[in-house]
């Protein structure tokens, strides 16, 4: 029991420290810029403690049950040898993760909010968590057989290119930001652990180009699903309108009161987690046929995910939301659209730096590149490309261009880096491109887009307020690429190596 207590209190401090940078740049810029305390400001900290506190409880009940769960199954398949069981259990692995993924949950319910239900939470949830599992996988597939990634990946994109341009504009952002949030808090252990150990157990394969890319693929993939979603539900047309007077980010949405209903959104989180739950169950007992090691502590974690993504969902709709819709509507009352670039571009960066996901992903790349990268330079060039993108992604909103010609450019680019990058680089940079967004990131950004595109006269909510999650994706896979570009070419005879 005090074991348990103490990772919970790791896992308090390891949320509250994600959540350092978002206060740090708020604070600044309400202290030295706006001089003045927002409104509701009390609320909105208790709701960033009660984020904290749901993410704790959520990181304790994953090493309680599904990490070591998940671990045990994936050793015991490896074992046995079969690529169709292998693929299957990516399969409902990658499903079962990320249908209960928090910030997929928040991005989804703000989606339905505003398109006034056309646009189902729950589907969009099943559309991306199925587009997750196919790709998990597809990457086995791809790590077994040791096909190139980049031919994956430029394949793909130049798809998702291609259906942008068919796509409703309703749902492109939207899109794309569902993408940026699937490999997060529960999947990029998952996924980056399954490529990187099947690349190390198989002879002739290299973890660091043929384990890195299930997080890209997973990223990629729903994109493309996701704007096959929206061409079938803007097929017909409804009374949608502009989303001006809607409800946005949180803005009349009161928390949960009363035990009646306290009971029933803990009911509708337990419908999130069940999926995991059943496909934990069934490969345990009817495909493997042995019993869970220890079925009460497994039992505890489920218990502990649920809560934890309740008190998650509650402090989003008291702290996080109302922060970026606040600081949107304040910064935009300045003469100067300069303050709006400038926080953009601060809390890409300085949250991105606080990313545990990209430290871990940074260590183990400099791990499996014997050399040839640092961590820390990993870190700095992600953390650039963020701030960079999202400033973009701001630009765009302020100016209200089609996000179809930056999203096209964007990846286009990519594409292009990708043919011109060393191989040695290219799966790792997409994995990047996929871990630089947390979960209360995510919110926080979201939030932000949404309250600028409901402030800004002209803007339609669902198709301007959509789409800075994306940018934050594409940028760091090209200061990443472009980084390695330039010094190979400065290592290259006649170059200058400094």
């Amino acid at each position: 029991m005090v074991a348990q207590l103490k990772d919970f209190l790791h896992a308090l401090v390891h949320a509250l420290r994600n959540l350092l940078p978002i206060i740090v740049v708020v604070v600044a810029f309400q202290a030295l810029l706006l001089r003045e305390w927002p409104e509701g400001g009390l609320s909105m900290a208790a709701g960033l403690l009660v984020v904290a506190v749901g993410v704790a409880l959520f990181l304790q009940g994953l090493e309680l049950s599904i990490f070591p769960v998940g671990k045990r199954l994936a050793n015991q398949f490896t074992r046995r040898g079969s690529m169709p069981l292998l693929m299957l259990f990516g399969f409902a692995m990658g499903f079962s993760a990320v249908v209960a993924e928090p910030a997929l949950i928040a991005v989804a319910e703000q989606a339905a909010t505003i398109s006034q239900g056309r646009i189902d939470a729950l589907t969009l949830r099943l559309i991306v968590a199925s587009s997750v599992g196919l790709v998990m996988a597809l990457g086995v597939f791809r790590v077994i057989l040791g096909h190139p990634l980049h031919w994956y990946m430029i394949t793909g994109y130049a798809l998702v290119v291609l259906v942008t341009f068919f796509a409703p504009e309703e749902i492109v952002g939207l899109a794309y930001d569902s993408g940026g949030v699937t490999t997060n808090i529960v999947t990029v252990p998952l996924i980056a652990a399954l490529g990187i150990g099947l690349a190390s157990s198989i002879r002739g394969r290299n973890p660091l180009i043929d384990g890195f890319g299930l997080v890209a693929l997973a990223v990629m993939v729903p994109m493309i699903s996701v704007q096959l979603y929206g061409i079938l539900v803007y097929a017909e047309p409804d009374a949608f309108g502009a989303g001006a007077e809607l409800l946005l980010a949180g803005k009349d949405v009161s928390p949960p009161s009363g035990p009646l209903t306290t009971l029933l959104d803990l009911f509708a989180m337990l419908r999130d987690v069940l999926p995991i739950i059943l496909v934990v169950l069934f490969f345990q007992y009817v495909v493997l046929r042995h019993p869970l090691a220890n079925p009460l502590r497994v039992g505890i974690g489920f218990a502990l995910v649920i809560v934890g993504l309740y008190a998650f969902v509650v402090g989003l709709k008291l702290g996080l939301f109302p922060i970026g819709r606040s600081m949107a509507e304040q910064l935009i009352a300045f003469d100067s659209w300069l303050w709006v670039y400038l926080f953009a571009f601060c809390i890409g960066f300085a949250t991105t730096m606080a990313e545990p996901a990209l430290i871990a992903i940074g260590n183990q790349a400099e791990e499996a590149a014997a050399g040839k990268i640092q961590g820390n330079v990993i870190r700095l060039l992600v953390a650039l490309g963020v701030a960079i993108g999202i400033t973009i992604g701001v630009h765009r909103i302020i100016t209200g261009d089609s996000i179809h010609h930056y999203i096209t450019g964007g990846y286009l680019l990519v594409i292009l880096l990708t043919a011109l990058a060393p191989r040695y680089i290219v799966a790792l940079a997409f994995d990047l491109g996929g871990v630089t967004t947390s979960e209360v990131t995510v919110p926080l950004v979201t939030a932000l887009g949404i309250g600028l595109a409901s402030q800004i006269e002209g803007r339609n909510v669902l198709i301007d307020g959509f789409g800075l999650i994306a940018f934050a994706s594409i940028f760091p896979i090209v200061t990443v690429m472009g980084y390695a570009i330039l010094m190979e070419k400065l290592a290259q005879p006649g170059g200058r190596t400094t």
